[in-house]
């Protein structure tokens, strides 16, 4: 029987990458060996969904410790890239290519987040010198993003995060005098969200004189030390530990080609000069290459139409942005309605204690005109008596003179019937007289003869006796009476006053306090707003004046964060590794002194031809 073997090939073991970016650690990722540098590049941006793919590169540290980064068009396991003991690769997902200008260039959100974290980084590290003034605006921004808006709440401060530690070494503040600053520049940033207080911490960051430069040592003809900046200017030379202003400087559109033969690289600038250099180190010549033409070729690109691609990032930034302070504008509304409705509560509560404070008074006030309004009922009560015994003594005197009245009239009846008696009688006397006269004197006559005188004086006796026809007797009124009427007139209005008072006390005892109720807050406005489209044109003048608007009022914070703090710098710090201020912090002084920014140093490179700033790099 023939036999034969089975060779099982064992699968290859896999590669794993571990990649940094400085929001995050990717770990394990499977690459395979034939994988270049771009396969794993574009990996890390679906991993991680970035669009704006042309700012970022791998970066890794070779075996002599020196940065480098990954060549797209090699593959991964030919470029020296050390390996950890677990066999894997380590990267780091870093900015490799800078804008002229942060805020039109940077589209997306996660782009300049990610920026914001790697310029924040190299300033805390001190990688990029950053002035004290500026460290503290700066830092008001980072609270600003990380935090929101200031508040106690956050709690203690951690100025490792937030600033230099060269800055801190060089005033004589404790921590809590930096936090106070800190956080009065904190304060005057409120209402901007994360991404606002990002774009303007890198406003304020591409200002700095080392902003977006790298550095790589190199040496002229001459073999003198030098350091090449790339920037997304130009080139600039720097010498010594003066890296903040190049001689000279080249800007891109004075170079024409850059090409790296026999070791060295060759830079030919529009007027046909060339410019030669090479690099301290072989092993960073593919980063510079690489460096120079990705940095010339986006600034070719910034100078041409947008592709179909940015146009549409562009369109949906717009459409975010616009979503996003819709939002904002709505939260803004809500904010001030709180804040609003909080004052409005306050003041209710204010007027709610008024109110009570009224009430309580009111109270008392019901409670003292109650005890009033009582006695008052009491005292009318008592007047109500006196008032029904005075017309019962009114009614009995008013009885008793009536009855006196007809005991009057009945006794001058009597009397008057006594007197027509006694007339009557006083008349039959005198008629009974003078018939005993009238016979005497018929007697008389007889006797005597005729007797007239006689007949005559007892005719007109007779004729005074007869009573008056007319005559009838008066009534006569007992004065009592009267004084009795006028003293109960006097007494009813009494009466009727006392009632009226009872009665007006009575209603203000039964009418309650009533209070006028506050009117209801008016509606909030509609917090949504019209956003109305500008042409080109406007916009560029818009976003031209908002540009010096911001450049302006960056100056003045900075000098009124200069002139806070000059007062507490040390006395006595010195340049070097021995003193707390560095050799770049002399030179920042220097050129504030002069009056000299990053922009101005820059210009002041650029003077003369580009051949003769050629020739002065060569005598070097």
């Amino acid at each position: 029987m023939a036999g034969f073997s089975i060779f099982s090939r064992s699968p290859c073991k896999p590669i794993y990458a571990k990649v940094s970016t400085m929001d995050a650690d990717l770990e394990k990722i499977v690459i395979e060996k034939t994988w270049t540098g771009r396969h794993l590049f574009e990996a890390v941006c679906r991993i991680i969904g970035l669009r704006e793919t042309w700012f970022f590169g791998l970066q890794f540290t070779n075996k002599k410790n020196i940065p480098c980064w990954v060549q797209n068009d090699k593959t991964i396991c030919s470029q020296e890239v050390p390996k950890n003991s677990d066999g894997s690769f380590h990267f780091l997902f870093l900015v490799k290519f800078y804008p002229e200008d942060v805020e039109p260039e940077i589209i997306l959100d996660l782009t300049r987040h990610l920026f914001f974290l790697q310029i924040k980084q190299a300033i805390l590290s001190m990688d990029l010198y950053c002035s004290p003034e500026a460290s503290v605006l700066l830092a008001s921004f980072a609270v600003q993003a990380m935090h929101g808006d200031c508040c106690d709440e956050v709690g203690s401060l951690d100025l490792d995060k937030l600033l230099p530690r060269s800055v801190i070494e060089q005033y004589d503040m404790t921590a809590d005098m930096w936090r106070d600053r800190i956080k009065r520049w904190w304060s005057r940033n409120a209402g901007q969200s994360r991404e606002e207080a990002e774009l303007e911490y890198l406003r304020v960051a591409q200002d700095l004189e080392m902003y977006g430069i790298l550095y790589y040592p190199i040496c002229n003809q001459k073999e003198t030390d030098l350091h090449l900046g790339i920037s997304a200017q130009g080139l600039g030379i720097y010498k010594g530990v003066n890296r903040i202003t190049p001689r000279p400087f080249f800007s891109w559109s004075e170079i024409k080609n850059i090409q790296f033969k026999a070791r060295k690289f060759h830079m030919k600038t529009v007027d046909k000069s060339t410019i030669s250099f090479k690099s301290r180190e072989t092993s960073i010549d593919s980063s510079i290459l690489d460096l120079c033409i990705g940095t010339h070729n986006l600034y070719l690109r910034r100078r041409q139409p947008d592709t179909l691609e940015v146009q549409q990032m562009r369109a949906q930034a717009k459409e975010d942005k616009l979503r996003r302070s819709a939002e904002i504008e709505k939260l803004s509304m809500e904010r001030k309605e709180r804040v609003q409705a909080e004052k409005e509560l306050k003041e209710l509560k204010q007027q709610v204690e008024i109110m009570t404070m009224e009430l309580l008074k009111a109270q008392d006030t019901i409670r003292k005109t109650e005890e009033a309004n009582d006695q008052l009922a009491e005292k009318a009560r008592h007047s109500e008596h006196e008032t029904l015994m005075l017309y019962k003594q009114k009614n009995e005197v008013e009885a008793e003179c009536n009855r006196l009245s007809m005991s009057n009239m009945k006794s001058e009846e009597a009397l008057l019937r006594m007197e027509r008696k006694a007339r009557e009688a006083e008349i039959l006397a005198k008629q009974m007289s003078m018939s005993l006269a009238d016979v005497s004197v018929d007697r008389k006559n007889t006797y005597q003869g005729s007797n007239g005188t006689a007949s005559g004086a007892m005719y007109s006796s007779q004729t005074a006796l007869v009573l008056d026809p007319s005559w009838t007797p008066q009534m006569t009124t007992s004065g009592s009476y009267h004084q009795l009427q006028s003293m109960d007139s006097s007494q009813i209005p009494q009466h009727h006053q006392l009632s009226r008072s009872f009665h007006q006390q009575h209603q203000y005892q039964n009418q309650s306090p009533q209070y006028q109720m506050l009117p209801a807050p008016p509606p909030p406005p509609d917090p949504l707003q019209i956003f109305e489209l500008q042409t080109i044109r406007g916009e560029l003048e818009k976003s031209r004046g908002e540009y010096e608007k911001r450049a302006r009022q960056f100056k003045e914070h900075l000098e009124e964060l200069r002139e806070d703090i000059d007062g507490l710098k040390r006395g006595d710090l010195g340049t070097g590794a021995g003193g707390g201020r560095s050799e770049l912090d002399a030179i920042h002084q220097q050129n504030m002194a002069m009056g000299f920014d990053k922009f101005t140093t820059m210009r002041m490179s650029m003077r003369g031809t580009p051949r003769q700033r050629a020739q002065a790099f060569d005598g070097m």
